[in-house]
């Protein structure tokens, strides 16, 4: 290659990133409002930036501006600094990461058997979550600090077995944590600034586990309020001051940025080339499958190209960072409550700075009218209780919702259609066989059984009926008071005009459900004004009344509870 040309194309690559860079204002301008809160967004290109700007407001109270240097939480992107934290103990030789956790809390119950702290970090240990244990049976009530290894020493279930399968789960990276605590010998905030936040001069960045506290330069965090209570903001708090390596980070579009640089970079300042080959080494679970999740990080291809990356959500705001290696191109997208969706928001950029000459083809996810018979069916596992539909997802494509969360687009890969991972991080994969749904068109009727694979793990699942059963033949036999050890809690259900509610009265706070019947013995619940969905699955007992029933949602499985006597 001539002089000339290699100059040409140098120039020419330069020329289509500042058409990129140009084309995100556009991307970005309806969150430039001086009446909404915002997000903050940094993109950089073989350790240049490029585009570092701040949208919206970071307090609406004020009227103060998001700028480049606003300071926001990455939530559950945090989780990676937990897991190098972990590994940097290994390397000192104070810690092994596949030893069981209990060498490091003995207090922790014995269950079907023991999590390594590897199986913590992958979210294959099977352990519940302290958090939505914690939301179950108190709500959004505040909780003191204690409560999340209380709530992990409380339990006397798991979800599944170590290994078995992969759920998101916060409880493990509370207990690792915790692990970082006892080991090191000082608090885990402490531990991950001497160790990663100030070597690499990262002078913005912190672990903050309250959202009381206040830090300089920090946006305030926005929900918004439904039209029914009038519409407008309030302040999101999460209801516990002890967050930590599960989302407890602030930072800035530019320490994230120097991260993701290092997070590149073949030499690192901070963790071996061995560690951080281990954070990003997909984990295979017991049946041999793969999940893109390796330890704190998701690598998967998108459009062909590999991309390394964590989201993050907090009580009114979220976060992505994602990088592609490949093309050394890094992207870091924080809100503080903007009616946004970082995750979609990211690839957008990707599409945007590398172009369809870089990229392959978008992934396949049929349209709906294919399958119209399917939409508004529901299939219930009679093993676990679990339950899953058919909707239609944004686009007109077909969407599956697994335990009545809102339809999430299926993804055609050769004979499969799913779910994974790296679309819902709520839960494992999910995936359903082609051939399976290939006449519905044709019959014009939904099939009767369908096997669904969650995690590798797969399981007959029969069609609920197409008429659910009326409230008041299937209620009177639900009625009545139960007890949940493992919440500490208990429970009534009772009607309350046409609703059917099961409220539960943990130790700080009360939970109401709205039951909604799909059969005898099964109903779908949901939370007003929030995001928390679920299946309740009862058992007959001899008296021709419900003796016990168990709650599913995605991060807590078979909770159970137990009628009380009369």
């Amino acid at each position: 290659m001539s002089e000339s040309t290699s100059a040409a194309g140098v120039s020419g690559k330069a020329s289509e990133a500042k058409a990129g860079v140009a084309a995100l204002d556009g991307l970005f301008e309806p969150f430039n409002r001086s009446d909404a809160p915002g997000l903050v967004v940094g993109v950089a290109q073989h350790g240049r930036t490029l585009y570092r700007r701040g949208f919206g407001l970071a307090s609406v109270e004020l009227g103060v501006a998001n700028t480049a240097w606003t300071r926001m939480r990455i939530g559950s992107t945090s989780k990676h600094f937990t897991c190098l934290a972990v590994l940097l103990l290994a390397e000192d030789g104070k810690l092994d990461v596949d030893a069981g956790v209990r060498r490091y809390i003995p207090e922790l119950p014995v269950l079907a058997g023991e999590p390594t702290l590897r199986q913590l970090m992958s979210h294959t240990s099977g352990y519940r979550c302290y958090a939505d244990v914690g939301f179950l049976s108190d709500g959004m009530a505040f909780q003191p600090k204690g409560m999340a290894l209380a709530i992990q020493v409380r339990q006397t279930a798991v979800n599944f077995a170590p290994g078995e399968k992969m759920i998101y789960c916060n409880g493990g990276y509370q207990l690792l944590s915790l692990v970082i605590e006892r080991v090191s010998g000082m608090p885990f905030e402490q531990f991950l600034q001497a160790r990663i936040f100030t070597p690499l001069a990262m002078q913005d960045t912190a672990s903050v586990p309250s959202d009381f506290e206040i830090h300089r330069g920090m946006a305030t965090l926005h929900e918004a309020l439904p039209p029914e209570q009038g519409g407008g903001w309030r302040r999101g708090i999460f209801n516990t001051e002890e967050v930590r390596g599960d989302g407890a980070m602030i930072s800035t579009i530019d320490d994230m940025l120097s991260w993701l640089a290092h997070l590149r970079a073949p030499a690192k300042t901070v963790g071996s080339a061995a560690s951080w080959q281990q954070m990003v080494t997909p984990a295979r679970l017991n049946s041999g499958l793969l999940n893109p999740y390796g330890l704190g990080l998701l690598v998967h291809a998108y459009r062909s190209v590999e991309v390394i990356h964590h989201p993050g959500g907090v009580v009114g705001g979220l976060c992505q960072m994602i990088t592609v290696p490949s093309q050394a191109l890094d992207i870091i997208i924080m809100t503080n409550g903007a009616p946004a969706n970082p995750i979609e928001l990211a690839y957008k950029i990707i599409d945007t700075m590398l172009g369809e000459a870089l990229l392959g083809p978008v992934d396949v996810k049929p349209a709906s009218d294919s399958f119209k018979p399917l939409l508004g069916t529901r299939y219930h596992a009679s093993g676990s209780g679990l339950v899953f539909g058919f909707g239609e997802a944004p686009d007109a494509r077909l969407g599956l919702n697994f335990l009545e969360m809102p339809p999430v687009a299926l993804k055609q890969r050769g004979e499969l259609l799913q779910i994974g991972f790296e679309d819902a991080t709520g839960g494992g994969s999910l995936s359903l066989p082609l051939a399976a749904l290939a006449g519905v068109a044709n019959t014009g009727e939904a099939p009767p059984v369908l096997e669904l694979s969650e995690g590798g793990l797969a399981e007959r699942f029969e069609r609920l009926p197409a008429t659910p059963p009326a409230l008041a033949e299937v209620a009177p036999a639900l009625l009545g008071r139960y007890r949940a050890p493992d919440l500490d809690a208990e429970a009534v259900v009772r009607l309350e005009g046409e609703k059917l509610l099961l409220e539960v009265f943990g130790a700080y706070g009360r939970h109401a459900l709205e039951l909604e019947a799909f059969a005898a013995a099964v109903f779908g619940w949901r939370v007003g004004g929030s995001q928390m969905y679920g299946v309740l699955s009862a058992e007959p007992g001899a008296d021709g009344r419900m003796a016990a029933f168990r709650i599913n949602t995605m991060r807590t499985r078979q909770m159970r509870f137990e009628r009380l006597a009369d």
